[in-house]
């Protein structure tokens, strides 16, 4: 037994020709980017990364503090404000040690 099924329309499946390019054809030209630096790879990345986390690190820096992290973020700024206050007295003191001196 031998069975062919053949497809009606001669097996058209991507259309005429006449459309060919159609999509690039509509597509506005971009001229591209020279300035773009490439990204560091392999030895000289991980370099990058030893320079950013241990040579030029803050010891101070500490743990970084997320963004949704509000008891983190109430502490730092309570930190920050005792800071600015201390450094206000000491300069109160320091202008008041100075008129004395010049009297």
């Amino acid at each position: 037994l031998h069975l062919v099924l053949r497809l009606r329309g001669g097996g058209k499946v991507h259309g005429s020709l006449a459309r060919a390019g159609k999509v690039r054809g509509q597509t506005p030209k971009v001229n591209k980017d020279d300035d773009l630096k490439k990204a560091v790879t392999g030895r000289a990345k991980k370099r990058w990364q030893y320079k950013r986390r241990f040579v030029n690190a803050d010891p101070n820096a500490g743990k970084k503090i997320g963004p949704n992290n509000q008891q983190a973020r109430l502490e730092r700024e309570a930190a920050e404000e005792a800071a600015r206050e201390k450094a206000e007295a000491l300069k109160a003191e320091a202008e008041a040690a100075k008129v004395v001196a010049t009297e």
